[in-house]
């Protein structure tokens, strides 16, 4: 764990109703230096929305240039999604879908800037890589909730976020961007 890095605690009732899931999460998410409070709550939110088995936080997600945010491995342990956070280039993009075989960015930032980025650039499968955004507002309301410790209650219903975190309620509608 690198010097600085602040480890934040997370109890997550997570629902689903749009893909089925419903689980009780336990997750510590070690926030980077130079990652900012709504990068985390993000990435949060991104490893709940593509909750699946095999689902993990990348070791070296924020700072690495060899792993995405949050992956899911198989079985076998082959790397089978990509989700990136933030607003990556394109060429990582493009190496994580075609690694992967499926990607997905999950941006905190202006969706038209993040998607003018990526926008006519070499991306392995472009028209299959969603980008989804969330309203800013929520974001910075939700990052201003993160405790060391947190508990959260997540429902996603018809592209609709319902958080309930440290007792308080915050809903965003997910909005799917598409890249060609």
């Amino acid at each position: 764990m690198a010097s600085g890095t602040t480890m934040h605690s997370f109890t997550v009732q997570l629902a689903d109703v749009d893909r089925g899931v419903y689980q009780q999460l336990e997750l510590r998410l070690a926030r980077h230096p130079s990652e900012t409070v709504a990068f985390m709550v993000t990435r949060l939110l991104a490893y709940c929305l593509e909750y699946r088995e095999g689902i993990v936080f990348s070791d070296g997600g924020v700072s690495s240039a060899d792993e995405p945010a949050v992956l899911v491995r198989d079985l076998t342990g082959r790397l089978v999604h990509w989700v990136e956070v933030g607003a990556p280039d394109a060429e990582r993009v493009h190496r994580g879908s075609k690694r992967a075989g499926s990607a997905a960015i999950y941006t905190h930032h202006d969706p038209a800037r993040v998607l003018a980025q990526l926008t006519g650039k070499r991306i392995h499968q472009a028209e299959e890589v969603p980008v989804h955004s969330f309203d800013r507002a929520f974001i910075d309301a939700a990052a201003s909730l993160i405790e060391r410790r947190n508990v959260l209650a997540l429902s996603i219903t018809e592209q609709q976020v319902f958080l309930e975190l440290n007792g308080s309620v915050l809903e965003s509608p997910v909005i799917e961007h598409r890249l060609a």
